[in-house]
């Protein structure tokens, strides 16, 4: 299938996961902003969720793509190294959005009435609220997308089937999957009367699997056919993405220029600036990033609100400059005290149950 050794750490795709947690996170945060016009990109904001998507396809595939195609996939192991990697974070941030809304009730704080959603916590528990399970968006609505992850999760043996038999044609596979993208976005719009990457509860698992499946098809161009000018492609798929945004361009052509983008970026060395300690470090924050914005926005323009008089929550730009930049902090904190620790505990306790129940070796090969 594949022409040379994978590189085990593509650090540039890293890096860009905090490229666009930083888009989600800006869009979310300017109704806070006092001033009185939105640039049409950061209305296109939501569209960053498509790019973790994309970016998720292609990340498994790179990982788990040869062990589904030669038989060596474990599929229970796989759940729990995912289920790992995302539940966590997001029954901390569930019950610290919990907590704050509770807190803010008893302070007399304005907040949505469905945040404590409490038929909705259910499906927030069992990571069904993308499914069309939850009554309401509430608690932290932003893991609405990683339900629609575990939906892809679930289901990756079947993405991953295909890819494989898909293998040695990877333009067709990338055709078809762009193809498919374009056409169910048109048809979910004619039918639903709304675009599909602006579901969350009601259709966001439906949402990431146009998504995920151009991921995977990327995946196999990347391993099939070399990509000269990575760089400068990277740069135009980027001013691509601006410039449509801001034209007003139909969602399909973004995310497929983000899909460029992430393909011209696997193609480069892990060197460069990207591929730094710093961007390398945001880069893996960038999921705490986007599962605090919540609880920080909810926090932190009540209380900054509170403290300026800005009973509209419309905040001034340096007060509003204070409270978006200090969310990487926050998550930073979020990653380091919940999430990485988390993590390897629940692969620890994986490893160490798959050790009791391997069987132990002949004496004559212990010798």
């Amino acid at each position: 299938m594949i022409s040379g050794p994978a590189p085990a750490d593509l650090r540039p795709l890293t890096a860009l996961r905090f490229f666009a947690a930083a888009w989600v996170a800006v869009y979310a945060f300017w109704p806070n902003l006092d001033v009185g016009f939105v640039p049409t990109l950061v209305t296109k904001g939501y569209l960053g969720v498509e790019v973790f998507f994309v970016l998720s396809g292609f990340i498994l595939s790179h990982v788990y793509l040869e062990a589904v195609g030669h038989k060596r996939f474990r599929y229970a192991g796989f759940l729990w190294a995912r289920l790992a990697r995302v539940y966590p974070l997001h029954l901390a941030t569930l019950i610290g959005v919990g907590v704050l809304g509770v807190a803010a009730v008893a302070l007399g704080m304005a907040i949505d009435g469905n945040i404590l959603s409490w038929p909705s916590l259910p499906a927030n528990l069992l990571l069904l609220h993308a499914w069309g399970l939850a009554p309401q968006a509430g608690w932290n609505h932003s893991s609405w997308s990683i339900s629609a992850e575990w939906f892809a999760y679930l289901a990756f043996p079947v993405f991953a089937v295909v890819a494989w038999r898909l293998k040695d044609r990877p333009r067709l596979a990338v055709a078809g999957a762009a193809v498919f993208m374009i056409a169910l976005y048109a048809a979910f719009e004619a039918v639903a009367g709304f675009s599909l990457t602006e579901a969350t509860i009601l259709w966001g698992a439906l949402r990431i699997v146009p998504c995920f499946a151009l991921g995977c098809a990327l995946y196999l161009l990347h391993r099939r056919v070399a990509l000269p000018g990575a760089a400068w492609i990277a740069t135009l798929c980027v001013c691509g993405m601006a410039a449509a945004g801001s034209a007003g361009a139909p969602d399909g052509v973004v995310v497929l220029l983000g899909g460029g983008l992430i393909l011209a970026l696997a193609a480069l060395p892990n060197t460069g600036w990207l591929a730094s300690r710093p961007a390398v470090y945001l880069g893996e924050i960038s999921y705490a990033v986007y599962m605090v914005l919540v609880p920080w926005q909810l926090l932190a323009v009540n209380l900054a609100a509170r403290l300026t008089g800005a009973e509209d929550k419309k905040l001034q730009l340096f007060v509003w400059l204070a409270v978006v930049l200090a969310l990487p902090l926050v998550a930073a904190a979020a990653y380091h005290l919940v999430e990485h620790p988390a993590r390897r505990a629940l692969r620890g306790l994986a490893d160490r149950r798959a050790a009791r129940r391997k069987p132990a070796e002949p004496l004559n090969q212990l010798a």
